[in-house]
């Protein structure tokens, strides 16, 4: 028997013309659209292509016709002036090949046309001057937007939270709440009810936060459970909440993080289950949720995919785990569950698809890559969207079967959107746009955002 559960916990208008949060509009990497291209190029049913500023792994978020995104303009050291930095950030040397600072950083977030595509607005957020290093693979601007209905929540970890007017853009209020990332900002703002909860495990203190959404102001924080690492770079942790409503009608934040996964009462954060899933940490990908049972993978040191029942109360790690696999699952793409069955792409190429109810292997093939990105599933079709910027194609039927592979200029980092019946793609420098319809190469348009 299919259970209906309850994902949404925000504001939207009409579901598929928007994309209001991370992994689309119900944070599952699902989308109720058809006639997406399969096939596309640099040329091929591009829409438009537009040269973005600075650097920024966040994906697009999308309403009534705009696109909003956040991007971090650095100012670069050479090499004497990164080593002076780096030691003055705490790093030792044998991190330095793992790791890139800047100057200082200007965070901006970019308004555009979703039908033109040009750019309406850019506007400076916060200026940061001397920031922490971070990964060499992440950036300033990880976190995706908000959107909740005629606001954008805008979140750069320990760098500041801010809650914009999408219609004009002005500051309605802004925060900072302080976390030791070690290695940059990553988990995404996620709107539930009439608050704002922020996932901030750093690496000096691992905590949830939720903030009036009209205010700022907070309403709840509350400190993760016992960790027994003593390294804090082994408590750190980069997740998304997700909302759920039990089949018992129970409301729960779930919000995963190193060594455990805890879920909260929304309104108070009091805690309802937690399960220790061991000592995985900088955990990215974001659990999904289908049937009572939620989704997890592991995070670094030996990344295993988790089924969990969510209808418990307290420490439930002894009776509530259906299963575990540990073969060639991600510590940053996330998994995406389409009927019975349950999708992941490793970070280097390998995708897997499991029986959800059991746990079987159906099928493991290497389709090559690197992988950051998180799947997308769109007319029962899944993008998968590599880091040297092939978009591979796949049937979600239960044999393997590579319907398309789309080679694109630059590395994608971010987490591909649809919306209506388009493709919208960032890599490290450019945003594009593709349609089914658009037919000839030259209805692309190229253009460009003034570098500072």
């Amino acid at each position: 028997m299919i259970l209906s559960l309850s994902l949404t916990c925000f504001s939207i208008t009409a579901w598929g013309a928007d994309v209001t949060q991370f992994r689309g509009s119900n944070g599952d990497g699902i989308v109720h659209e058809e006639n997406v291209p399969s096939t596309f190029s640099e040329t091929e049913k591009l829409m438009w292509k537009i040269d973005l500023p600075g650097k920024g792994w966040s994906s697009p978020v999308v309403a009534d016709g705009k696109i909003w995104l956040t991007t971090a303009v650095e100012v670069v050291p050479d090499e004497d002036e990164r080593e002076k930095l780096l030691l003055a950030s705490g790093d030792q040397p044998k991190q330095f090949s793992q790791k890139q600072i800047a100057k200082n950083l200007e965070l901006k977030v970019i308004q555009i046309d979703s039908e033109s595509g040009q750019v309406e607005k850019v506007k400076d957020l916060f200026t940061i001057d001397r920031p922490d290093s971070i990964h060499k693979t992440n950036s300033y601007a990880s976190p995706t937007p908000f959107i909740d209905g005629d606001f954008l929540y805008c979140h750069f970890g320990t760098y500041g939270t801010v809650c914009l007017n999408r219609h004009d853009l002005s500051t309605v209020w802004q925060r900072t709440i302080p976390v030791v990332h070690s290695v940059g900002p990553g988990s995404s703002p996620f709107i539930c009810k009439d608050l704002i909860v922020l996932i901030c495990d750093g690496i000096n203190r691992q905590f949830v936060i939720a903030l009036d959404k009209k205010s700022g102001e907070t309403a709840w924080e509350v400190d993760r459970p016992k960790m027994d690492a003593s390294d804090g770079e082994q408590k750190k942790s980069y997740n998304t909440p997700v909302f759920v409503t039990d089949s018992q009608g129970r409301e729960q934040l779930i919000c995963m993080s190193s060594q455990w996964i805890v879920s909260y009462v929304p309104e108070t954060g009091e805690e309802i289950w937690r399960v220790r899933h061991g000592k995985g940490f900088s955990v990215v990908p974001r659990p999904v949720v289908q049937n009572d049972i939620i989704f997890i993978s592991t995070g670094f040191m030996k990344a295993e995919l988790w089924a969990i029942k969510i209808d418990g109360s307290g420490d439930v790690t002894d009776s509530h785990v259906v299963w575990k696999e540990s073969r060639n699952i991600p510590t940053k793409p996330s998994p995406i569950v389409v009927n019975e069955n349950i999708f992941v792409v490793n970070d280097t190429g390998i995708a897997t698809c499991f029986d959800s109810e059991t746990g079987e292997t159906i099928w493991r093939e290497r389709i090559g890559g690197n992988f950051s990105a998180s799947p997308v599933l769109v007319d029962q079709k899944l993008f998968l969207a590599s880091q040297e910027g092939v978009v591979t194609i796949l049937d979600s039927k239960n044999d393997f079967n590579v319907i398309a592979e789309n080679q694109l200029s630059g590395q994608i980092m971010a987490s591909p959107i649809v919306f209506e019946d388009s493709l919208v793609i960032r890599t490290d420098s450019s945003l594009y746009r593709f349609r089914e319809n658009e037919k000839s190469p030259a209805s692309g348009r190229v253009s460009r955002v003034d570098r500072p």
